[in-house]
Parts: C-alpha cells; structure tokens; sequence
C-alpha cells in the first residue's frame, strides 16, 4: 500500500467524516471517559473499532505482539497502560482478545528457530510468554499443528487474564466487583468472537451473555 492512498485516505477523513462527525471530536478534545480495555494483538488484521463497532472514545487499547500482558512487578509499556485505565480512567471492563493465525503463536510453538532471525521477538516470546509454552509442550502431545495453534491461541488469552490479576488495582477492583475480566478469540476467517465460558470451562461463541473471567481463573480447559 503506496503512502500515496494513506494520505488520500486521511484528506478524505478530514473533507467527508470529521466534518459529519464535528461534535463527536470537539467533545473528545474535552477528554476521554472510556469504560473499556481492549487488549489485542499488533497484527494488521484486527480492528478493535471495526469488530465492536464503537466510536473514537468509547475504548482504550493495548496492542503488542500476541496481546501479552507481563505481570505486575516487570517494566513495561502495557502496565503503565493499565494503570493509567484503572486509576485514571476508571474503566469497568478488561478484554484480552487474540485471534486466529496469530504470528506470535505460530513463532511461541517454534520458539528457538527465532532466535536468530527475530531476537527481539524470541525475548518477549521467551519472557512473557513462556507459561503458554510449557502448557503446550506438557499437556498436549499428539495434535496436528492446527489444532495446537488454537489451543496455544486460547490458553495464551487466559494466561493473561491470569497476568492481569497479579496487578494490585485490578485485584482490589475484582473484590469489590467494579470491574469484570474477559477473555475472547476472533476468528478472521469467519467474523466470529468466542468467549471464555468458566462454567464449561471452553471457548464458546459470544453471544449477549458477557462471559466475565471469574475471581480466579478456576479451569484453563480450552479444547
């Protein structure tokens, strides 16, 4: 994609929806009051706003590789971000939402052939992402690669849901029930989210029910 269409893109912004939508933005200039964290990966393919159709405003997100969250006490960009949701903006809601085909995925399964080629990329993986591995590598003996992608994708969302709840704010929040964990999977190829049902102990396709993680994680059973 040439820049040439990102900037053509950007002048058609400006000229057609920020005129339609000039009141939205003079309010955003006020401030944000969102009541939403949406936690996903980097890859191109997912569009927060798209998928949830909301409005510039209504989420604040976090994006990274693998939508990992390391837990509380390591230095990072993405605690910050929490805490500045939690304390700042007093958000009532956290989603952790991977995705298929995830890259980062594919790369944990095959950790040290990136080490080479992608250091940066083996160290976040080897850091941050090392429980999903051994979850893998321990419990699952047997599966086509496919099938071990998908429960790497799962497990990974719900191994950060367990790394959100080392985080003081969001602990004493989930005590006094003012704020819920969620744990999604979009599938690109067929538009779908599916979400993390405690009582089944498994993905299943969301529909109104919210689906909220419980206070703890009980079961880690995504086949």
């Amino acid at each position: 994609m040439p820049i040439k269409r990102i900037i053509a893109g950007f002048n058609d912004f400006q000229e057609n929806y920020f005129k339609a939508h000039q009141d939205l933005f003079e309010r955003l200039s006020q401030g944000q009051t969102p009541e939403i964290l949406f936690i996903t990966c980097s890859d191109s393919r997912i569009d927060p706003n798209l998928l949830t159709q909301t409005l510039p405003g209504e989420l604040f997100i976090i994006r990274n590789l693998g939508n990992i969250i390391p837990p509380y006490g390591s230095l990072n960009s993405e605690g910050a971000g929490i805490e500045y949701a939690i304390q700042a903006l007093e958000i009532k809601e956290i989603i952790v939402c991977g995705h298929s085909h995830c890259g980062s995925m594919k790369g944990l399964l095959k950790l040290q052939s990136l080490s080479d080629e992608m250091p940066l990329v083996y160290d976040w993986l080897k850091h941050f992402a090392e429980a999903t591995r051994q979850i893998i590598r321990d419990n699952y003996q047997g599966y086509s690669e496919e099938e071990l992608l998908k429960i790497a994708i799962q497990t990974n969302v719900l191994t950060q849901i367990e790394n959100l709840e080392t985080y003081p704010a969001i602990r004493t929040r989930l005590h006094a029930n003012k704020l819920h964990l969620h744990a999604w999977v979009y599938e690109i190829e067929s538009g779908q989210i599916t979400a993390y049902d405690a009582s089944k102990a498994q993905f299943v396709p969301l529909r109104q029910e919210p689906f909220p993680v419980p206070d703890p994680l009980v079961a880690i059973n995504p086949i």
